[in-house]
């Protein structure tokens, strides 16, 4: 049974591990966070008292820490990292010994411990720039990372892929871009920031407007770590997945477009610029994880554009500049 089964998740406190810690609660497993709480514990406030939730505040750099953390777990969901290119490279030391060094601290504690699963979150960004820009990649595509963000994220999935005969099973998802509300929300995130920007009537300035990306929302990330969990482990072994669908896959200009269909009086304050910054170009194929865990997604770009646009109007969210709401 579900409930007799405990998982830890690193960085539960987080953008998208305050919705996973929720999302396991309710499906009656137990839920052990290990987190430095730098942004506060307030994400988890609304499960205090929940007989399934247990919180660490540590900090998973520490062998203590972890082994504490790691203490009869069942299964190990790994989100805990310094998050984005930009927050990375503000302090790329930083940034190494925790999403690389310290991650690998994890997996072997996790095999100490006779882990069962450990699903790793890793992103899509690890592709940088398709070759050819009609087409989509894949889970077979050449990883090309173009940031030290990205470059750490390969880096741990070719060390969780030489483990795959572990007894602790190495499960790799790689997230599309997350965008939609949180109990820790964040405005650094594109779909986030473009639609709280133009909903608060600032002016928003959008570069490499033509570049794809794939978006899947919070909620949806969160089911696809629980598929993870639960899909027979033979379908999923030694395996790397994409996390989205297909027909999520938006260019820049195209989500401004779609703001702009709730918000069409903000169009005087879009300005398109060239930058050389952050050429990730990539449109992702999820056929692999649609046939072999079943994910469906639940929420669409619109559905987290209209979520900012009512945070705003409702007065949730009043300063897009707030730090609260920023990893960078």
């Amino acid at each position: 049974m579900p409930g007799s089964k405990l998982i830890l998740v690193t960085g539960g406190a987080g953008y998208i591990g305050s919705v996973l810690v929720g999302h396991l609660l309710s499906y009656n497993y137990r839920v052990r966070v290990i987190d430095n709480l730098m942004y506060g514990q307030k994400s988890l406030d609304i499960y205090e008292g929940s007989r399934g939730l247990e919180i660490v505040n540590g900090d998973i750099r520490s062998s203590d820490d972890v082994t504490r953390a790691l203490d009869s777990v069942d299964f190990v969901i790994h989100l805990a990292a310094i998050v984005g290119d930009p927050a990375c490279e503000i302090n790329k030391t930083r940034a190494t010994e925790i999403n690389r060094e310290a991650s690998e601290l994890l997996f072997t504690k996790s095999q100490e411990c006779k882990i069962e699963r450990f699903v790793f979150a890793s992103t899509c960004s690890n592709y940088g720039r398709m070759d050819n820009p009609d087409s989509y990649v894949d889970e077979t595509s050449p990883l090309k990372p173009i940031s030290h963000y990205a470059r750490l994220k390969v880096d741990f999935e070719n060390f969780l892929l030489s483990q795959v005969q572990s007894i602790t099973i190495p499960i790799i998802l790689r997230f599309a871009t997350a965008y939609g509300m949180s109990l820790r929300p964040r405005l650094d995130l594109t779909v986030n920031e473009f639609a709280t920007t133009l909903a608060l009537g600032e002016k928003l300035q959008v570069y490499g407007e033509q570049f794809w990306r794939p978006y899947c929302h919070t909620h949806d990330l969160a089911h696809a770590c629980l598929l993870a969990i639960e899909t027979d482990i033979s379908n999923i072994v030694g395996k790397a997945f994409n996390v989205g669908v297909s027909s999520e896959n938006y260019q820049k200009k195209t989500l401004v477009d779609l703001i702009l269909k709730k918000l069409p009086q903000a169009e005087s304050k879009v300005e398109f610029v060239k930058k050389n910054e952050d050429p990730r170009d990539y449109r992702v194929s999820f056929d692999l994880i649609q046939k072999t865990l079943g994910f469906a997604n639940t929420k669409t770009v619109e559905n987290g554009i209209s979520e900012f646009i009512y945070a705003v109007q409702s007065g949730q969210i009043n300063n897009i500049n707030n730090p609260v709401y920023r990893n960078s």
